[in-house]
């Protein structure tokens, strides 16, 4: 019997030391002794390193203690991203389409591929009609003067069968599972009030033709083999000066809306989302005047937003007034020649990390490509806008929103959830966590001097450091 007790005892002792083991190692691997290894990509323009694999990976390990720099916790989580990517502009589409067939399959599989040399472009907006960045104006349903078709019956996809639809069909066979999202710059100008593709506006008597004419749109695509996830209602609303161009004020778009637009998706069994406004953070309270109103907001996903004006945390201030809507960036140029250290250092603070901290499921920069004038674009359309990519012939050159994309697309793959990142740390920064469970932090150094940083994770941390102007995406 006695020998019984004390195996016993040696038995419950061993046990208690078993659990004491087991809680130091932590089982949700919070401080045990295995290191994680950190992948590290870096863009670093005074050193003429271009979003660029380091050969050491970071490591992961030992305990947080005190140190000073980025916590990422991915116990606290935030919106699902959609992609990160650019507007195929039909000049884009134009440039591309006139490659040689070789050279056109190797940049876009560089671009939407996700190979180890790939960036993985996730998310694309097309023009619903000609934007400013297309070699001439038009609409899918150009009328001679005084007639009118209410009924859609001459509308045709065909000025975009030449170029921007064929890419896309590239495209699509390269990532099946892009979302691509629709904006018109005009509706057709017999539909407006000064029958011109500059300014003007909607007039009520063709709200229901024009809700048509989204639909027509949505399914023609969708005959093509392409399926527009989402539209917004009028590019940059509130500039009529472009061409093409609208003015369409809060009031009107909302009308518009709960009178045809959702009523006509509805009818035709579609699920593309309605996006709102698709202009600069200095306005919020138009995407929030239409937002409150309730027979507008029930076709409504979400709104979307520029940089051209306003400050990125303003943003926040819709989904503060309705947190059960979206919030997408769809916009931001970079001006020729392009700065790859400022433009990258304003573009990671503002689109990459700025808009993500900010409820925002995508973060798009503006033309994917243009030619080394800066063409095509349209009279009066945008005289200065650097595309990611500048092409002349089978000739790429890599600019600016390449690199700034790049840092985000390849690695915070659509369905990954943004996680709570050094809030009090002085560097931007913004976390993912995603779908097969790796997470991915950005990092800028916006500030004049080479900054030393650490990064804690459950427990872990390493230090690191950026040179100014640079930019990293760590991931483990």
């Amino acid at each position: 019997m006695k020998k019984v007790c004390l195996f016993a005892f040696a038995l419950l002792i061993f046990c208690f030391s078993c659990n004491d083991k087991s809680r130091s190692s932590g089982n949700n691997g919070d401080n045990d002794s295995t290191k994680i290894n950190v992948q590290v990509w870096l863009t670093d323009p005074d050193a003429a390193v271009f979003f660029k694999k380091q050969e050491m990976p970071l490591a992961l390990t030992g305990s947080a203690g005190n140190v000073s720099g980025i916590e990422v916790n991915d116990r606290d989580t935030f919106q699902t991203m959609d992609g990160f990517g650019y507007t195929l502009t039909g000049g884009s589409a134009m440039l591309l389409g006139k490659m040689s067939a070789n050279a056109r399959a190797t940049i876009l599989k560089e671009m939407f591929a996700t190979d180890a040399n790939d960036i993985g472009t996730s998310y694309l907006r097309v023009s619903i009609g000609a934007s400013d960045l297309d070699e001439k104006v038009f609409s899918y349903n150009d009328l001679p003067d005084g007639q009118t078709d209410v009924n859609m019956e001459k509308f045709s996809l065909e000025p975009d069968k030449t170029y921007l639809i064929p890419v896309l069909k590239e495209v699509l066979a390269i990532y099946p599972d892009i979302k691509i999202l629709g904006s018109p710059w005009s509706p057709p100008v017999w539909m407006k009030t000064n029958k011109n593709s500059v300014g003007g506006s909607l007039k009520p008597e063709y709200y229901d033709a024009y809700a048509k004419y989204f639909v027509k749109y949505i399914q023609g695509m969708k005959a093509e083999g392409i399926t527009i996830d989402a539209i917004t209602i009028q590019n940059e609303p509130l500039h009529p000066g472009n061409n093409p161009s609208l003015l369409m004020q809060p009031l009107e778009q909302a009308d518009f809306i709960k009178q045809s637009l959702g009523p006509a998706l509805k009818a035709a069994d579609l699920s593309t989302k309605i996006i709102l406004y698709d202009h600069n953070a200095d306005r919020p309270d138009y995407p929030i005047t239409i937002l409150n109103d309730a027979e507008a907001a029930k076709y409504v996903d979400g709104s979307a937003f520029h940089l051209y004006a306003g400050d990125v945390s303003a943003i926040s201030q819709v989904h503060d007034a309705h947190p059960d809507k979206h919030l997408y960036f769809t916009e931001q140029w970079i001006g020729a020649p392009g700065n790859l250290k400022g433009d990258l250092g304003w573009h990671i603070k503002n689109v990459i990390i700025g808009t993500t901290r900010n409820w925002c499921k995508t973060a798009l920069e503006w033309n994917l490509a243009a030619d080394k004038n800066l063409e095509p674009h349209t009279p009066g359309g945008c005289t200065e806008c650097l595309g990611a990519l500048t092409i002349e012939g089978d000739h790429v050159t890599r600019n600016p929103a390449y690199y700034v994309i790049a840092h985000a697309a390849k690695f915070v793959r659509p369905g990954s959830v943004r996680i709570a990142s050094g809030n009090n740390s002085p560097l931007p920064n913004v976390a993912f966590k995603t779908p097969d469970n790796k997470i991915v932090l950005i990092v800028l150094n916006d500030t004049d001097a080479k900054r030393s940083f650490g990064i804690a994770y459950r427990g872990k941390t390493t230090t690191t450091a950026l040179n100014p102007g640079a930019a990293a995406t760590y991931i483990w």
